[in-house]
């Protein structure tokens, strides 16, 4: 019989035990059915920790030829669809040594030297999500880009700006799309934040304690580009706040495409009309054959629900645990890869259907006309016309009462009405009560006006252009 624990199929982490482990047991312990997508980091980690151990004189340079020979051809099997991953190897990393011992013999056996598969598997999750947080940051730059587009369109267009989902004050457009430029933007800044926190080597805190062996930890480190090792070897292989900052993160974005996309579908109902999307992001009804619903944007805004739920799952998995690895963390694999697949997905196709959008400015104006949106610039108008605020406040307030009691706007008052309400108000108060006078009036940093819209447009631009 083998004494190889890598050749025996029952138990392929001990020989100590006595019975082999049962098969429900083997199922339910087992990962490799969702962590083999980490082989491509378990792969880079392995040859970066054989690398070194040569360089130490741990093992041979003829250990380390044959390792890198054998990674090459598991990395070829395996992106061949080749490979063949076993259950009874429990999960990636034993299935990948499992194979290498079986191509290059010993010095696949003294790859394990000086780690644990505590260590291991965190520097492959590490690894992985820092490449994922990557390719999640040329998202969000593509998703900003989309917007910027369309608002560089729409600087000049009208529409209602709202506050208790009550028309407030006209605002243009292109302004209004900026504020999700800028949500994406500060998410792009969450990223690259749990990016530096991320990029640190566990690698060499082995099961819990260190290894005995002289491992150059920073050589590890600086071969597959962290910034740092982590200093604590407990810490180290323990836990998992990286993943449970990225996932808080994620949440946050995906708070605000749910935002946006909310926005959408609002936009889109025959109640607004402000927008058209494209018909490769609706579906139809199976019963009313009228229906273009935006199932894209409606589904956007429920993934939200899906990604601050693992968040929730993994709070919850790492609050009772004691120093140092327990088998709880193999369940932080899954909510972490869907976080990542769902932001991914949700954030590309976002971006498409931004492109598409096709925006009814004259629905957009006419709505803003609806609601008193110049009430406070006649408020503003008095009081440069020396009036205190509070004052000027009520007045229009009165005025506004007048007008929906005759269901006029402001503007469409005469000008001897308003004077009623307050002799201040002369022949310039007209320009003050036009749509287009109230955005061209607020040209402070950060405004609506058209001039400040289009600078702010360009600062995005010139930001994005290097992402």
């Amino acid at each position: 019989m083998s004494h190889d624990p890598l050749a025996n199929k029952q138990q392929a982490w001990s020989a100590l035990f006595s019975e082999p482990m049962s098969e429900l047991v083997q199922r339910y312990t087992a990962s490799v059915g969702f962590d083999q997508r980490l082989w491509r980091a378990d792969i880079e980690g392995s040859l970066a920790h054989a690398e070194m151990l040569a360089a130490q004189g741990v093992v041979s340079a003829d250990d380390l030829a044959d390792i890198r020979r054998g990674m090459a051809a598991i990395t070829s099997e395996i992106e061949s669809g080749q490979f063949p991953w076993k259950l009874e190897l429990e999960d990636v990393h034993l299935n990948i040594e499992a194979r290498l011992t079986a191509l290059v013999g010993d010095a696949g056996k003294r790859l394990h030297t000086g780690r644990s598969r505590n260590d291991q598997v965190a520097t492959d999750v590490r690894l992985w999500l820092r490449g994922e947080i990557d390719r999640l940051a040329a998202l969000l730059a593509e998703m900003q880009r989309s917007l910027v587009a369309l608002a560089a369109v729409h600087t000049e267009t009208v529409m209602p700006g709202y506050t208790h989902m009550q028309v407030a004050q006209p605002v243009s457009f292109a302004h209004h799309l900026l504020a999700y430029v800028e949500m994406f933007s500060r998410d792009a800044e969450r990223l690259a934040d749990v990016r530096r926190r991320t990029n640190r080597l566990p690698l060499g805190a082995a099961a819990l304690a260190g290894t005995s062996y002289p491992l150059d930890r920073e050589r590890v480190a600086r071969t597959l580009g962290f910034d740092g090792v982590c200093q604590n070897s407990l810490d180290a292989v323990s836990d998992r706040d990286f993943a449970l900052e990225f996932s808080a993160a994620a949440s946050i974005c995906m708070v605000h495409v749910s935002r946006l996309a909310e926005e959408i579908v609002l936009w889109m109902s025959q109640n607004f009309g402000f927008i058209d999307l494209a018909d490769r992001y609706c579906t139809g009804s199976s019963i009313m054959p009228q229906k273009r619903n935006p199932d894209v944007a409606e589904l956007a805004r429920g993934k939200s629900g899906r990604v601050v739920g693992h968040l929730m799952a993994l709070l919850t998995l790492m609050k009772g645990q004691p120093l140092t690895y327990n088998k709880d963390n193999q369940e932080d694999k899954e909510p972490l890869f869907d976080t990542v697949d769902t932001l991914a997905d949700t954030l590309r196709i976002m971006a498409e259907m931004v492109g598409g959008i096709e925006v009814k400015t004259d629905a957009m104006e006419r709505a803003a006309l609806k609601g008193y949106a110049t009430a406070t610039d006649l408020a503003d108008y008095l009081v440069k016309k020396g009036l205190p605020f509070r004052s000027a406040h009520e007045v229009v307030a009165h005025a506004v009462k007048n007008a929906i009691a005759r269901g006029l706007d402001l503007a469409q008052l005469p000008l001897a009405e308003l004077q009623q309400f307050d002799a201040r108000i002369g022949e310039d108060v007209f320009a003050v009560l036009t749509l287009r006078g109230s955005l061209a009036a607020r040209q402070g940093l950060g405004g609506t006006a058209p001039v400040q819209v289009r600078a702010q447009i360009e600062r995005h631009r010139a930001r994005l252009r290097g992402v």
